[in-house]
């Protein structure tokens, strides 16, 4: 991986005179008070590496009549140069050939040198760069918009289940009602069978009544016609025996009710309204259930497009152990990016620049204030353990901070000057990260 090994900064914006070697693996720290020129070591450093698409639009020092110079050697030998009226680029290999931009944008990460731009992005916007990058976003994307059309259906299916059971359990249920649904027809052909029966009936106690009449008059006809006794007796006797069979028949009728029958047929519209809900509850019952099975069966299907998607990301050739992306969002070791201690929020950041351009091995880092001393050093430790270079500010004069820069200078090279016509005077030493 390509480092800084050495920078000149001369006359850029708040900058008078700086020169630091950082250390090669871990945080280069640069502290100071507030409008010494801390960041405008970092502004120039952007310029002179990512071009002047980082040129300050104050670039020149405020009161300086020489115009700005900076001279960075990395550490593939490659020395990158900026001075002159206009701050011409000069690129030069260790074997003396010439390069423009173009060389340096082949292994220099825009992100490295502007690292706000990935952790102010939003956190989809962070997500994406990192599928990008391991090659599975568009996989990823897919499986999510198979994800949330599945989850829109089933929060339908379960917004209707909801709305069917919510109903049944509103209706009332009359248990005494019959299952079906009552035809007055039916009750109607029933009576009019009992009716006729009675009528039957009717027709023959009308015929008893007949019968005895005949037997009362022929007893009559006894008294008047003793001529025609023997024929009367003999008809008598028939009649007696039609007597008795009719007494018989008549002994054994019994009328039926139509009272229950007329009673329904008022009530026929009742029942039926019973019956009705009864059936409303019990279909919205059954389809409660019914989109309750769909529901779990979406559920499971969403269970193996997610497993689908765990499955591609545990594959992926990540930038981080425990970093991820979950709903869109970075995960690392479990949390979202605004759950994230601002030590591993830099952890996620460095690592993902690095996977954009392993041949990268420095980022940029400004304000880092707002990190506490554990932090700080946790951070330094990680980036020494990956093997990682890192120049950050801090509004700090403190022990922590390698170099301390007062009034645009190192703290100790006051009045250097770095920019000289061949023969002047040397421009003094070179202080290196750690010796303050």
């Amino acid at each position: 991986m390509i480092k800084i090994n050495k920078l000149e900064i001369e006359n850029v914006k708040r900058v008078k005179a700086v020169k630091i070697e950082p250390t090669p693996n871990g945080l280069t720290l640069v502290g100071g008070k507030n409008n010494q020129g801390k960041t405008s070591v970092l502004d120039a450093i952007a310029w002179a590496l990512g071009g002047n698409k980082y040129r300050p639009s104050q670039a020149s020092r405020d009161g300086s009549v020489i115009p700005p110079y900076l001279h960075i050697t990395l550490s593939n030998g490659l020395i990158v140069e900026r001075k002159g009226k206009n701050s011409d680029l000069k690129v030069l290999d260790p074997n003396g050939q010439k390069g423009g931009q173009q060389l340096l944008d082949s292994f220099v990460e825009e992100l490295a040198i502007d690292l706000p731009k990935f952790m102010n992005a939003s956190n989809k916007e962070k997500a994406n760069i990192l599928l990008r990058i391991i090659g599975v976003g568009q996989q990823l994307h897919e499986f999510e918009v198979k994800e949330q059309e599945v989850y829109n259906r089933r929060h339908t299916i379960g917004q209707i289940a909801d709305q069917k059971a919510k109903f049944a359990k509103e209706q009332i249920y009359f248990p005494d009602a019959p299952k079906e649904p009552i035809s007055a027809s039916d009750l109607i052909q029933q009576q009019q069978g009992i009716l006729a029966k009675n009528g039957e009936n009717q027709r023959k106690r009308q015929r008893l009544t007949q019968i005895q009449a005949a037997y009362d008059q022929q007893q009559r006809e006894l008294e008047r016609l003793e001529a025609l006794l023997n024929e009367a007796h003999i008809k008598r006797a028939q009649f007696a025996e039609d007597l008795d069979i009719a007494k018989k028949d008549a002994l054994d009728l019994l009328d039926e009710s139509t009272e229950e029958l007329q009673a329904n047929i008022r009530q026929i519209d009742e029942i039926n309204r019973k019956v009705r809900a009864n059936l409303d509850k019990d279909k919205a019952e059954t389809d409660a259930s019914d989109y309750r099975v769909q529901y779990d069966q979406l559920t499971t299907e969403i269970n193996d497009i997610r497993s689908q998607k765990a499955e591609l990301l545990t594959n992926a050739n990540l930038p981080l152990p425990g970093l991820s992306v979950d709903d869109g969002e970075l995960i690392y070791n479990g949390q979202r990016w605004d759950n994230m201690s601002g030590s591993d929020q830099l952890k996620v950041s460095t690592a993902i620049v690095r996977k954009l351009k392993p041949d990268c091995g420095f980022i940029l880092l400004d304000k880092l204030e707002q990190m506490d001393m554990e932090s700080l050093q946790e951070f330094g430790q990680w980036l020494e353990s990956e093997g990682l270079q890192a120049i950050a500010t801090r509004v700090s004069t403190g022990e922590e901070c390698s170099i301390i820069i007062e009034d645009g200078y190192v703290a100790g090279q006051e009045g250097i000057q770095l920019q000289q016509p061949p023969g002047e005077i040397d421009p003094g030493p070179t202080w290196k990260a750690g010796e303050f």
